[in-house]
């Protein structure tokens, strides 16, 4: 059984260096290498910068699949231990373990070759059906993303946080770097649907409220968006959010006003203005830049996946308090009834089961 265990460990990570393409990828990290070493190569800050980013996102893949092969071989000395002396059985499990976890990672970061699969994300939540209760589902729904991007070690930004009318958010808005950010939270794009005993109703009876999250990606500088600055109207006006000082008494608030298509996007939580003022175009391009795709593909689910109605029958996942406990993904079938955790921020096993699921579909 041991043998079949390790024959099979080893055929996966065969299979990795073949769909990685790990031998073309270190011939890609010495060209970059040497592409760095060139004399003026920092003259240009903004392609050097990319260049070298590359540089280490290639280093990163490889030094994941080495790890995984150092791992195999860990595994194989505890095995042939493990037969002649039981003590190290517990060992050779463990590396076992190890290892399927670290096999796993690299199936799933391969997963990601879409063009922006492997940058950074907008992720916004809005809500839906509901009232007061939305406002509240959406703010919970902001701190269990919060939560996930802090605990896989991405950077998050709160670009917007409208506060609702007495609880919860009206609007919350984030930007998500790390490896395969976007890639990642693209399983997250729809609406999810809450049931629970309304902490707001008096008579403590059971409602139904809705929230719809959008996933957009980071574009990346070399992508070329049609905005015509006279199109935008911008607005500014003083923060509604937390913040310090400077964020309060101060126009460092931005709104601005696609007036062709109508879109609005506000963002505030920065102390600067131009601050502010950057990241929401940065937010209307990814937009805009979204709307081309659709129309070219004649499809949305390209970038941010199918959208519906913040309202029942619409949602992608059920999240029920009351009268039982119970999380459930309507598209893969993935439940747990350990509602807590996932509210804080416990989301791997919905978000790696989306992609097995849509990869096999």
């Amino acid at each position: 059984m041991a043998n079949k265990e390790i024959e099979a460990a080893s055929a996966r990570l065969a299979d990795a260096h073949g769909y990685l393409k790990v031998d073309q990828l270190r011939e890609d990290v010495a060209a970059l290498d040497a592409q760095m070493a060139e004399p003026g190569f920092w003259d240009d800050a903004q392609a050097a910068q990319k260049v070298s980013k590359e540089a280490a996102d290639l280093k990163d893949t490889i030094a994941e699949y080495e790890a995984a092969a150092a791992k195999l071989e860990d595994a194989e000395a505890a095995c042939e231990l493990a037969s002649e002396d039981e003590a190290f059985a517990e060992e050779y499990e463990q590396d076992l373990a190890d290892l399927s976890r670290m096999l796993d990672a690299l199936e799933v970061s391969s997963w990601f070759s879409g063009r922006f699969d492997r940058g950074g994300a907008i992720l916004s939540i809005n809500p839906g059906q509901g009232g007061l209760e939305a406002q509240d589902w959406t703010e919970m729904l902001y701190r269990m993303y919060r939560k996930y991007a802090e605990g896989k070690g991405w950077n998050v930004t709160v670009l917007d946080l409208v506060p609702g009318e007495g609880i919860g958010l009206d609007k919350a808005t984030i930007q998500v770097e790390g490896k395969n950010a976007f890639g990642m939270l693209a399983s997250e794009a729809g609406v999810h649907r809450l049931v629970r005993i309304s902490p707001t109703d008096d008579k403590k009876r059971r409602h139904t409220t809705f929230a719809g999250v959008e996933v957009l990606p980071i574009l990346p500088d070399d992508i070329e968006v049609e905005l015509n600055p006279a199109d935008v109207r911008v607005d500014v006006y003083r923060s509604s959010g937390p913040g310090g000082q400077c964020v309060n008494t101060t126009d460092s608030a931005v709104r601005l006003t696609h007036l062709p298509t109508g879109i609005v996007v506000t963002c505030q939580n920065e102390k600067s203005q131009l601050q502010n003022k950057e990241a929401a175009f940065r937010v209307l391009k990814a937009k805009l830049y979204e709307i081309e795709e659709q129309k070219r593909q004649e499809e949305i689910e390209g970038l941010r996946g199918d959208k519906m109605d913040n309202s029942f029958g619409s949602q992608i996942r059920n999240y029920v308090l009351y009268p039982y406990q119970l999380v459930k993904d309507t598209r893969t079938g993935i439940e747990t009834g350990n509602v807590d955790a996932v509210l804080d921020g416990d989301l791997e096993e919905f978000v790696i089961g989306f992609h097995k699921w849509k990869a096999s579909a």
